[in-house]
């Protein structure tokens, strides 16, 4: 007798397989993602971001923390490839980013799910868009639903699940591009505290699974101290990097490492690192 999850793939595949399309992929040694004096100017003459230099290695996890409309957003949307640079040079494993990448998957601030498509159907989405959907992928996506404990809510849509489910759907659906480069963009921002909390349980538990090199913006710092291997402080507008701050806490990662010396110690660097970017450009708060 055919599993319940055999009896899921069959019920879904036939109806999964109407599209294809691709993104241009790429791969080499070296560092995953590298920056070198990248700068964004937009029309009317606001400096976004002010020659930038960056590398993060592979399975490396980096924060970008700052004040607002400091830049950290478009930096992000300059490496996966959706707005272009003004100047500078932009490399995803030693190729130059000249459009979106198969190789470089982003999560937004919102889940930025389609709402006629199903939580399963959206996490499927990346790989239809390049070819037939598998028993394999069917597999694969029911297993991340279920890792992001969204069992049983596979075949429901958008608007039938809360603000948390959403997002977990959208970051089930960030993994299954197989990106090994990840962008993320204060994803868990919209959502309360609890929910914030169990999703950086999962977001650890995803990074030290899989191989990938993860950038992740925020305005928290305790999330960024919890998460990262290093923490990079951007100045207010046009954004620089102010400071780049190792965190050397061990792996695996818990919250209740967020009460110790030496993360405290390490979210008042990032905290005064901030307040002397503002000040040095005379911003206050």
């Amino acid at each position: 007798m055919a599993s319940t999850r055999e009896a899921r793939i069959t019920m879904t595949l036939g109806n999964l397989n109407s599209s294809n399309g691709g993104l241009a992929l790429g791969t080499s040694a070296g560092a995953a993602v590298r920056l070198r004096e990248v700068c964004k100017k937009f029309d009317g003459g606001i400096d976004a971001i002010g020659g930038v230099n960056l590398s993060v290695a592979p399975e490396e996890f980096v924060s970008i923390v700052g004040s607002s409309g400091c830049g950290k957003s478009t930096l992000l949307r300059i490496i996966a490839g959706l707005v272009p640079s003004t100047g500078g040079t932009v490399e995803v494993h030693g190729e130059p980013v000249m459009a979106p990448r198969r190789d470089v998957g982003m999560m937004f601030q919102r889940p930025a799910l389609l709402a006629w498509k199903t939580s399963l159907e959206n996490v499927l989405l990346p790989l239809r868009m390049r070819r037939t959907v598998q028993v394999s992928d069917l597999e694969d996506a029911l297993r991340l639903l279920d890792l992001f404990h969204l069992g049983g809510f596979e075949h429901h849509f958008p608007r039938q699940l809360s603000g948390g489910m959403q997002q977990r759907v959208a970051l089930a659906r960030l993994m299954m591009t197989g990106a090994d480069v990840r962008l993320l963009d204060e994803p868990f921002g919209a959502v309360d505290e609890l929910t914030r909390e169990l999703l950086n349980l999962e977001l650890l538990k995803i990074h030290d699974r899989t191989a990938s090199a993860t950038i992740f913006v925020t305005h928290n710092i305790s999330e960024a101290v919890l998460l990262s291997d290093r923490i990079l402080v951007m100045s207010p507008r046009p954004g620089m990097i102010a400071a780049d701050i190792p965190v050397p806490l061990e792996r695996p990662r818990s919250p209740e490492m967020a009460y110790s010396t030496a993360f405290q110690k390490i979210a008042l660097k990032v905290r005064y690192h901030i307040q002397l970017s503002q000040s040095e450009r005379g911003m206050t708060g």
